[in-house]
């Protein structure tokens, strides 16, 4: 009969065995279940999809160029399949290092610089490593994690009207330009509809139309943050507008709801604590402290005392927050005209693509996508086209009664060719003189006096002058 000790030792090992299988397998537990793939202008963004966490880690090799990523305790779980055109990359392989180490190639056509990162499971989403390959030259956005998404299919939208061609304006007098940032993008869509319909390419149908239609005003210029289907991080979007010279950034959104009979859309400036963190962290951040506020006028704050940088940073907020507030106010009473509100105010929040110092910003959500009645009016381009009109509308009444110094509006109204108040508008494809009437709430017969004109003929590119005494009554 075997001995006690004999027993004892043999029930150890076993345990022993049977713990390191364990240990195996809970270590190998991890699969990569998926990689997506999107390209922005100066990076592309893969995505793994994984069912639990891992370690990874990644670094470059040359002749030829290759990015190699070990994610440790993970096998993968089917064909890692991406489309690669218009990308750095060749091709994309993988092998089992050990049976619980994977190790992925990335073949280059050209050097990048890569950073990654992991994201933890949501409410709705597993885990996921994030893998940025910088094209080599560009400056390092900051990464901030966005939410992954499932595949949703695109709902198809209708091609926008072609732009219309405007004469040059007079040298030495620059355009208002205006930045439209389309929410979302990429592995991050915003809310959803219930037939389908995704935020981020809802939003970027209105923002490519609200810059069409901006850039057919003469004396404004429009620029987009994103032109495609890509991420861009937050804060990565305001600078990209200050990059850009803005003299007023928007944020194109569609809300989304628990309850499906929310509807309308809103309007939403900074709010009064939002702007004082914002001060502060600009106070605190010493590479904050090398940037320049006040638009045009380019005030460093690199050579102030912190007292000093402090008032200067509090009046351009506070100068910020005061346009964001009145532009805001009058492009959410234009949107009133076109479809239901939410709110009949300009809301305040710390949105953080409004807390720029010194860039007016507002945030449209131009309705509820939630509500399926509002989705599929979002959906239609001919209510893309009405709400871009409405936000146009607001941003020209604003600028007209504003204008940046050393800009064409400017020269405009200080040489008294445009009466404060006063106003033109170019016609732009489908537009009849009965809508452009209603939209300014003139007479049909006033707007034909005004112009002189014979008939309610118009033509694609044709100036109108709308008369200034009507214009302010409604102002």
């Amino acid at each position: 009969m075997m001995g006690f000790g004999m027993r004892f030792r043999a029930l150890v090992s076993v345990v022993g065995v049977l713990l390191s299988v364990m240990a195996v397998n809970a270590v190998a537990a991890t699969q990569v279940k998926s990689v997506r793939l999107w390209r922005a202008p100066d990076n592309t963004r893969l995505v793994f999809d994984l069912t639990g966490p891992v370690q990874h880690s990644v670094f470059t090799l040359t002749s030829p160029d290759r990015l190699v990523i070990d994610i440790n305790g993970a096998t993968l779980a089917g064909a890692l399949n991406v489309p690669m055109a218009n990308t750095p990359i060749t091709s994309l392989r993988s092998a089992q290092r050990t049976p619980t180490d994977l190790r992925v190639v990335i073949d280059l056509k050209k050097p990048v610089t890569p950073k990654s990162f992991v994201l933890a499971p949501n409410a709705q989403y597993g885990n996921r490593l994030v893998v940025d390959l910088y094209d080599q030259g560009v400056d390092l956005a900051p990464s901030l994690p966005a939410t992954n998404v499932a595949k949703v299919p695109v709902v198809p939208v209708t091609p926008a009207q072609p732009d219309v061609k405007l004469p040059p304006i007079p040298s030495g007098k620059r355009s208002v330009v205006v930045v439209i940032d389309a929410g979302h993008g990429g592995e991050d869509p915003g809310a959803s509809g219930s037939a389908g319909q995704r935020e981020k390419d809802v939003v970027l149908a209105i923002a490519k139309e609200l810059q069409r239609q901006i850039n057919g005003m003469k004396g404004f210029k429009a620029e987009l943050t994103r032109t495609g289907d890509y991420f861009i991080p937050l804060r990565g979007r305001t600078e990209i507008a200050r990059k850009k010279g803005a003299d007023l950034f928007v944020s194109i959104h569609a809300d989304a709801a628990p309850s499906k009979a929310a509807f309308g859309a809103s309007v939403f400036a900074l709010s009064e604590r939002g702007a004082t963190s914002e001060t502060a962290r600009w106070l605190a951040d010493s590479e904050n402290r090398s940037d320049l506020i006040g638009g045009a006028g380019n005030v460093s704050l690199d050579d102030k005392d912190r007292m000093l940088a402090g008032v200067l940073l509090d009046l351009s907020m506070t100068a910020s927050l005061t346009s964001s507030l009145n532009v805001g106010q009058k492009v959410l009473t234009n949107i009133g005209r076109v479809t239901p509100l939410h709110k009949q105010r300009v809301e305040q929040a710390g949105f953080m693509v409004l807390k720029s110092p010194d860039i007016p910003s507002i945030l449209v959500e131009t309705g509820f996508i939630s509500n399926a009645n509002e989705a599929s009016k979002l959906a239609s381009s001919n209510h893309q086209q009405a709400l871009a009109r409405s936000i146009s509308s607001g941003v020209r009444q604003f600028f007209q009664q504003n204008p940046p110094p050393g800009t064409y509006i400017a020269w405009l109204r200080d040489t008294g060719k445009i009466a404060q108040g006063a106003r033109e508008h170019r016609v732009l494809p489908g537009e009849t003189l009965a809508m452009i009437a209603v939209r300014y709430q003139v007479g049909v017969a006033t707007l034909r006096s005004s112009n002189s004109l014979k008939s309610d003929e118009l033509k694609i590119g044709q100036t109108l002058n709308i008369p200034a005494s009507e214009l302010v009554s409604k102002q």
